[in-house]
């Protein structure tokens, strides 16, 4: 019998499910060095205490902007905790400000280095353990992309192994600018190990060179702008390569260079292969079709024409309907909000599938999260 002076407890709201609608593929989760070191094993930290890293820095190269190219906002009021480091701040400026679904976190962790292999590889663990512990622990929404030491591929596909059983890693990182272009076949086992295991490879503008040609840029104008050529480039170099014929299930991520260069690349490479393709037995398809089955693009930085219907001509023409995920690059300067990134020109249907779908069908998530 129910005792009435006692106050009946009310029910917790139940948890219901909705449809995705945001999906952020490229999101900078940045550790401090110190941020590590619990991560990695004594040897390691003393090699780094001792020596440093061997590791071609950015600021060297070109006038970086202020604020180390990070929306002054971001920046924690923890001492020694850099933009993309703190956890609760992503999810407040980030996640909950914006009602994001999903996160894709991309960590740019100087692997571009010449430092010893094992230094390499547990700098990569470490970095992964990181994100597990810190991040990927802290918020169902979020997931992250394998960090590997790129250029050795042994201990790359070892670390890609080792990781992959957990769904919250849903692609591997790499940087765009390696010490040989992406179609090099030193490269080839990584794609394979990751094509494999069902993830694909995102490759983010960075890395040991820009392909700035003579010299480094004078001025961030320059440097900012011309970064979609260096990522021309790498495309080429894997199609003429074969590398996409060789491993057909290969797909990958060109993150952070923009996608109005992409028809272009496309002609170009179509027009001349028509007139080489005696020295290219391993380019069995017009390279306009590798680029169609196997390439996605990130929308930031997205292009910004006076008319905004001619960004829609350019997602039309390079035939990105489907092959074009949203990102908004936090914490960097350029970040693109959801409500701004895209014009009111492109359609309900094509936003929906910027905005979501696509990257549904990319990275295998859930159609549905819990609320």
């Amino acid at each position: 019998m129910t005792d009435l002076a006692q106050p009946i407890a009310s029910e917790a709201p139940s948890a219901s499910a909705r449809a995705v609608t945001l999906i952020d593929c490229d999101v900078h989760a940045q550790p401090a060095p110190a941020m590590l070191t619990p991560y990695m094993s004594q040897r390691a930290r003393r090699y780094i205490e001792r020596y440093g890293r061997q590791t071609p820095s950015e600021k060297h190269t070109y006038p970086r902007a202020r604020g180390s190219g990070n929306r002054l906002d971001a920046w924690p009021q923890r001492p020694g905790v850099p933009p993309g480091g703190d956890p609760e701040l992503l999810r407040s400026q980030l996640l909950d400000e914006w009602d994001i679904d999903y996160a894709v976190l991309e960590v740019m962790a100087s692997l571009d280095s010449y430092d010893e292999p094992a230094v390499v590889t547990e700098v990569a663990s470490a970095v992964n353990d990181w994100l597990m512990a810190e991040w990927l622990d802290f918020d169902a929404r979020l997931r992250a992309a394998i960090v590997v030491a790129h250029e050795y591929p042994a201990e790359a596909i070892a670390e890609i192994e080792r990781r992959a059983a957990d769904p919250r890693f849903v692609a591997v990182f790499m940087p765009a600018g390696l010490q040989e272009q992406l179609g090099s076949r030193k490269y080839w086992p990584i794609y394979e190990a990751a094509t494999g295991l069902g993830l694909p490879i995102a490759f983010h503008t960075g890395g040991y060179t820009s392909l700035k040609g003579a010299g480094p840029q004078s001025y961030y104008l320059g440097y900012h702008v011309q970064i979609s050529c260096a990522m021309q480039s790498q495309l080429a170099s894997m199609v003429a390569g074969g590398v996409f014929e060789a491993i057909p299930d290969l797909r990958v991520i060109l993150t952070e260079c923009g996608l109005s260069w992409a028809t272009n690349l496309r002609w170009s490479l179509d027009a001349a292969w028509e007139l080489m393709r005696e020295d290219h037995p391993q380019v069995k398809r017009r390279p306009s079709e590798y680029i169609r089955d196997h390439v996605w693009f990130t929308t930031q930085p997205i292009e910004e024409p006076d008319d905004p219907k001619h960004l829609v001509y350019a997602i039309e023409e390079a035939q990105l309907s489907d092959r074009l995920v949203f990102a908004t690059d936090y914490p960097h300067w350029d970040f693109d909000s959801p409500a701004q990134a895209l014009p009111r020109t492109i359609s309900k249907e094509l936003r929906a599938a910027i905005f979501a779908g696509n990257a549904l069908d990319l990275y295998g998530l859930p159609q549905e999260v819990m609320r």
